[in-house]
């Protein structure tokens, strides 16, 4: 026969045939060279055809430990306790990523055997190292690691685990603070690492929606207005949620965590679709108001612009850039028009009954106004009964997970 490729079993048949024939033929003749070009064939396409497994994690380890007279106690730095490696080594529990680490790095047996996956590597030091320096305590307190229930030790002992199902399909680039293109507005000194979680669980949160696709431009002055008009309705912070939600665009409630001093942040998904999050740090409506639409405003000005990829804001802060200037102005002008608020004369001096009368000629609710009024006089103990303190976190109390 003409040796060829072997890509079916029927040739494969044909050249095991034929290496029969040959099989006494000598070296540096003709059928020799037939022979051995022939075999090489075979053997390719065995390899293609009947790859051999990865060997038994279990079995991998016991032959690491029999090679250097391990006993099962010499484990327990590798595996976290003595019951855990009786667990392992009788296959009643799955080796977790830390785990495999500990015994990459301390026993050397390949990685791609413990994880059953050809080539497959394990995450560089440097992902693990930056998981760590997450507020995982506060994390596990709050129910951010779906399926997990145990302890903060439980958590610490599976951190690499929980780090992947975390970040999901945002990728381990997303565990680096430097994966954020970011803009902070706040005089605090945040901390990176809790910020970028708090990131990726509203990311994460966002994900869960399935929306509409967004299209660029839809935050234009008639849509926000009819936004604004919402607020005018008892649940108006709730249908704010679902008529965004119709346009594309994500709206997701997660309290800030400790030293991010956030009010909300403006940010896209991988697919390009915006999120706005809020943390509602303050339960009144003149800051839920008045924070959605400074969001709205990075997602319709700066989003996509000068390399930002997301804007966290810390509202009591003033605005130190340009960008944060505009987001302040689109805000107030989208929720009152500018004419319309210098023709109100409305000042520190007025009467709640001048502010509310005002409030309802717009439809719009009291508290954004009265939120405005405090802004421009930085005197927040005036109008108490208007700005809706304690009517917004009971809204969205029982919609997250």
């Amino acid at each position: 026969m003409q040796p060829k490729l072997i890509k079916t079993d029927a040739d494969y048949q044909s050249a095991l045939a034929r290496i029969e024939n040959l099989f006494s033929a000598k070296l540096g003749t003709p059928e020799g060279d037939e022979l051995d070009l022939l075999v090489t064939l075979v053997e390719l396409y065995e390899k293609q055809t009947f790859p051999i497994g990865l060997p038994n994690p279990v079995a991998a380890i016991r032959f690491r430990m029999e090679q250097q007279g391990l006993k099962s106690k010499d484990l327990i730095p590798f595996l976290g306790s003595a019951s855990k490696v009786s667990e392992v080594l009788s296959g009643q529990r799955n080796l977790s990523l830390t785990m495999i680490r500990n015994l990459v790095n301390g026993l050397g047996i390949p990685a791609e055997v413990l994880l059953q996956e050809p080539g497959a590597k394990l995450k560089p030091d440097e992902d693990v190292a930056a998981f760590k320096k997450f507020p995982l305590s506060e994390m596990v307190k709050r129910g951010w690691f779906p399926g997990f229930s145990g302890t903060l030790a439980d958590a610490k002992s599976q951190l690499e685990d929980l780090a992947t199902a975390f970040v999901g399909v945002l990728g381990s680039a997303a565990l680096a603070p430097a994966f954020n293109r970011q803009n902070v507005r706040s005089g605090k000194k945040c901390d990176e690492h809790a910020l970028t979680a708090w990131r990726i669980r509203v990311m994460s949160l966002a994900q869960r929606e399935t929306l509409p696709p967004y299209t660029k431009g839809t935050l234009n002055h008639a849509f926000l207005a009819e936004l604004a008009r919402l607020s005018y309705l008892d649940d108006g912070p709730k249908l704010a949620k679902e008529f965004l939600n119709k346009s594309g665009i994500h709206l997701v409630f997660e309290r800030h965590l400790p030293k991010t001093y956030l009010d909300g942040a403006a940010m896209k998904l991988p697919n390009g679709a915006p999120v706005v999050a809020l943390s509602l740090r303050f339960d009144r409506l003149d800051n839920f108001w008045f924070t959605l639409f400074h969001e709205l405003a990075h997602v319709a000005q700066h989003l996509d612009k000068d390399g930002i990829d997301v804007f966290f804001d810390d509202l009591q802060e003033k605005g130190k850039c340009q960008c944060e200037k505009e987001a302040d102005a689109f805000a107030a002008n989208a929720l009152i028009p500018d004419a319309k608020w210098q023709a109100s004369r409305l000042s520190q001096k007025s009467s709640p009954f001048e502010v509310y009368s005002f409030a309802a000629a717009l439809r719009i609710n009291p508290a954004i106004p009265a939120g405005r009024i405090h802004h421009e006089t930085h005197n927040f103990m005036l109008f108490p009964t208007l700005i809706g303190t304690g009517k917004v976190r009971r809204m969205f109390e029982s919609s997250k997970a």
